[in-house]
């Protein structure tokens, strides 16, 4: 079983611009867990389309319960492959991408279409989809949380969120890994849209979006300077108070 995912997204820039952009993606603040990338083969075809491989390294946290079944030293890098398509006379640009190692926990593969938006030709649109898989058959006795005493593959149990609260849902752990590397997946295709926008941005001589990091330190500074500004203009009243009921005292003595 294998879980698929489609996803249509616009940026609001030409696709020239946004072809441009994909080639300058790295680095950006929102993808810092990708460490290194490297054009291993390019080529132009006799029909003018311009073919691309490139090889990613990126970081991978592996959740706890995976952490459990591989040992310590293996790395928690991700090696991943990018081939891509680019066929400037009709304005299109595919990607194929997937991961060429931990594929025995999850293989990821993803198709990406770019091209001209239907509604605004200014605009590209981006038809994505994507394919998670696992072969961890038959290990989940390692993060085995409760057996119902059932033949086969010991059950990992997770919430379900449906039904009654806090009904639980009993998942071979195979599913498992595989609704967790779609929910991380995307996570992940939020974080590259953020990014996409960014660099666009920045090609284009615009101001790139502030990160949440970037908004919730100015609001803190913002906010000491507001207290501080206030802390000095109590002070100025309280001496001002302290002047005047001075003078008054004088008046009456």
């Amino acid at each position: 079983m294998v879980k698929y995912f489609l996803g249509q997204s616009v940026l609001r820039s030409s696709w020239d611009q946004v072809f441009a952009a994909f080639w300058q993606r790295y680095p950006n603040p929102y993808s810092k867990h990708v460490l290194t990338e490297d054009i291993v083969h390019r080529e132009v075809t006799s029909d003018q389309k311009l073919l691309s491989r490139r090889l990613l390294t990126k970081t991978n946290r592996m959740p706890r319960w995976a952490e459990r079944l591989f040992p310590a030293n293996v790395a928690h890098s991700v090696y991943i492959l990018e081939d891509s398509i680019v066929d400037p006379q009709n304005q299109t640009m595919t990607t194929f991408t997937w991961n060429i190692n931990h594929a025995r926990l999850m293989m990821v593969e993803e198709r990406c279409v770019y091209r001209v938006n239907s509604d605004n030709s200014g605009w590209t649109e981006i038809r994505r989809e994507a394919w998670v898989s696992s072969s961890l058959f038959g290990v989940s006795r390692a993060v085995q949380v409760s057996s119902i005493g059932v033949p086969g593959p010991k059950p990992f149990i997770i919430e379900s969120g449906l039904g009654f609260p806090g009904q639980l849902r009993i998942l071979p752990f195979v599913i498992f890994c595989q609704e967790f590397g779609l929910a991380r997946f995307k996570s992940n295709v939020t974080k590259t849209m953020k990014g996409f926008e960014y660099i666009l941005a920045k090609l284009q001589g615009e101001a790139p979006p502030k990160t949440l990091v970037e908004t919730a330190k100015e609001a803190k500074e913002k906010a000491k300077e507001t207290a501080l500004a206030a802390t000095e203009k109590a002070k100025d009243l309280a001496s001002k108070a302290a002047t005047k009921k001075q003078q008054q005292q004088q008046q009456f003595v």
